[in-house]
């Protein structure tokens, strides 16, 4: 067995090049464990990288960063100044349409979130649950964890079936302050794992408002990590590159 690889950085998109730069490496990818640290309650990002990743996901007609990371969390419908409430309202009102993608067929982590299944027509809003026991006093560890897995519907025969990759969030409040926790059994790192991070941040940060806590970072383990559909070879010189920027930020930090 390998050990893992573990990448910690205060920039998510420093923290996402290094996981690219690993999985493009020869041989078999460990399982990686990036921590993205937030000390002043919000997360940096590279713009340079940022914008080549963009480019070369739009080169290859696959989804944006930002399509990516409002699967695991809607950043544009939460209003922090309004009640948690109205965001889950406005997703519900919009999810018949969100759900018509193809892409979306399975399900998104957001909804899953938010409208977890139990049995029947019942259903579970997990985040409002998180938040309300943690106000009520229980502060056990165990209620503040999510599943995104679902037996009752994601147990098929499906050779294929994507979604969802996300199994499992876990919000860990330590000190005070609160860090998001994804754990992926498969992480496709080119064409995904950046709108993971940020989608986790997203939601780690809005669960900190509504707890009246700060946010303090994320951490995301990929059990098996993969580059993606594009390939190793025809990545190569996304990865020489981006090298350069990593090296030019690393050198400015010391």
């Amino acid at each position: 067995m390998l050990d893992p690889v573990v990448i910690t950085s205060h920039c998510a998109t420093i923290a996402w090049a290094k996981a690219l730069i690993r999985v493009l490496g020869p041989g078999v990818t460990p399982s990686i464990l990036v921590q993205i640290e937030a000390p002043e309650g919000h997360i940096n990002e590279h713009d340079d990288i940022r914008s080549l990743l963009a480019q070369a996901l739009s080169q290859r007609g696959l989804s944006s960063i930002e399509t990516v990371a409002n699967t695991i969390f809607p950043n544009s419908l939460w209003n922090p100044g309004r009640p948690r409430q109205e965001l889950f309202d406005r997703y519900r009102a919009i999810w018949p349409r969100v759900k018509k993608c193809r892409a979306n067929h399975n399900g998104v982590y957001f909804q899953r979130l938010i409208a977890f299944p139990k049995f029947g027509d019942d259903e579970r809003n997990q985040l409002d649950y998180i938040i309300n026991t943690y106000a009520s006093g229980n502060h056990r560890h165990s209620a503040h964890q999510a599943s995104i897995y679902a037996p009752a519907v994601d147990a098929t025969n499906q050779r294929q079936r994507g979604f969802p990759c996300l199994q499992q969030v876990a919000f860990s409040i330590e000190g005070d302050k609160l860090t998001v926790i994804g754990f992926y059994p498969t992480q496709h790192i080119f064409e995904k794992a950046y709108g993971n991070y940020l989608g986790l941040c997203q939601l780690g940060t809005f669960m900190a408002h509504e707890i009246g806590i700060p946010f303090a970072g994320m951490q995301c383990f990929a059990s098996h990590p993969k580059v993606g559909a594009a390939g190793k070879t025809a990545l190569r010189p996304l990865g020489h590159h981006i090298e350069g920027f990593i090296s030019t930020y690393e050198a400015r930090q010391t």
